[in-house]
């Protein structure tokens, strides 16, 4: 077997075995295969199964500092998920082929900073809500879609594909809704009144009769609603607040958590309610209700 035969190979392990999402699959593709690539024209010939267990540290090194030249250079973060992506492919010849590379992990990606979560305040998703609401401009049932999708996002914390995966199937909701996360991790996150109200008012305006495995979300002319709509919906409505361009569909999600967390949800269920694998992204949240704090103590007392 080539190197490129596995990697073939690989890419129907991610697809097949571990259900990642078609964009996670490409992207973690393209960085192989450029790094394919690379050696290949590196060492003058094609590649053997067996030639990836020779790659060196230098060889890895040099890649990566050829991805950070050039008018199309990767950005530190960028270099780090192409490394990401290299070692899980190592990871992957390993454990099915039996091609083990220990110099692999011996090379460190670059030092990236942690951005915290930009969530929108209970305020502006409120406003949000109100504006996409009171769009008399559109016919009804899109409005009350609109509203739905994002009363959706902020009061149970989806992130934009899980909400628009939803399909009749879901319905009517009860106290509680499966989600079907990253990976096709599975976790159940409870239904507030509200967004169960908004839900049936979408419902009820909606013209189009679906069948159980059809997406709720529905465009227009009666397709799937795409994300690309969402994110344009937001991008209206913080135009028209006069909000940041930092409001995106995903800080409804973020809203979530950090809401969560002010009232004192426990670390541990909000991890759970978003999916995160890991606590310690979760608990990034801390550190933007921190900030939070902080700032209402500047602005309120008076020796701030």
């Amino acid at each position: 077997m080539s190197a490129r035969q596995a990697w073939t190979a690989w890419l129907d392990y991610l697809t097949l075995e571990r259900r990642a999402s078609p964009r996670t699959v490409r992207a973690y593709g393209d960085n192989v295969l450029a790094y394919l690539n690379f050696l290949e024209r590196h060492r003058g010939e094609s590649l053997g199964l067996s030639a990836m267990g020779e790659i060196t540290a230098a060889d890895l090194r040099g890649y990566l500092a050829f991805r950070r030249q050039g008018e199309d250079a990767l950005a530190p973060r960028s270099v780090a998920q192409a490394l990401s992506s290299i070692r899980a492919f190592h990871r992957y010849l390993d454990q099915r082929h039996g091609v083990a590379n220990a110099a692999v992990g011996l090379v460190r990606g670059p030092r990236l900073k942690v951005g915290l979560p930009r969530p929108v305040s209970e305020d502006q998703a409120r406003d949000l809500l109100a504006e996409a609401a009171g769009d008399t401009e559109r016919d009804p049932w899109e409005t009350a879609r609109d509203e739905a999708v994002l009363t959706l996002l902020w009061g149970c914390g989806l992130r934009i594909s899980e909400a628009l995966s939803l399909t009749w199937s879901a319905i009517p909701l009860g106290q509680s809704l499966r989600i079907i996360g990253k990976g096709g991790k599975t976790r159940i996150v409870p239904v507030l009144d509200a967004v169960r109200e908004a839900m049936d008012v979408y419902l009820n305006e909606l013209p189009f009769v679906l069948s159980t495995d059809e997406p709720l979300f529905r465009a227009k002319r009666g397709g799937p609603l795409s994300p690309r709509h969402v994110q344009g919906l937001v991008q209206n409505l913080r135009g028209r607040l006069g909000l940041s361009d930092r409001v995106t569909p995903h800080a409804f999600r973020h809203a979530f958590a950090t809401h969560l967390l002010g009232a004192g949800a426990d670390l541990r269920a909000i991890q759970d309610l978003l999916g995160h694998a890991s606590l310690s992204t979760t608990q990034r949240y801390t550190q933007v209700d921190a900030a939070g704090l902080l700032a209402a103590y500047q602005a309120a007392h008076p020796k701030a």
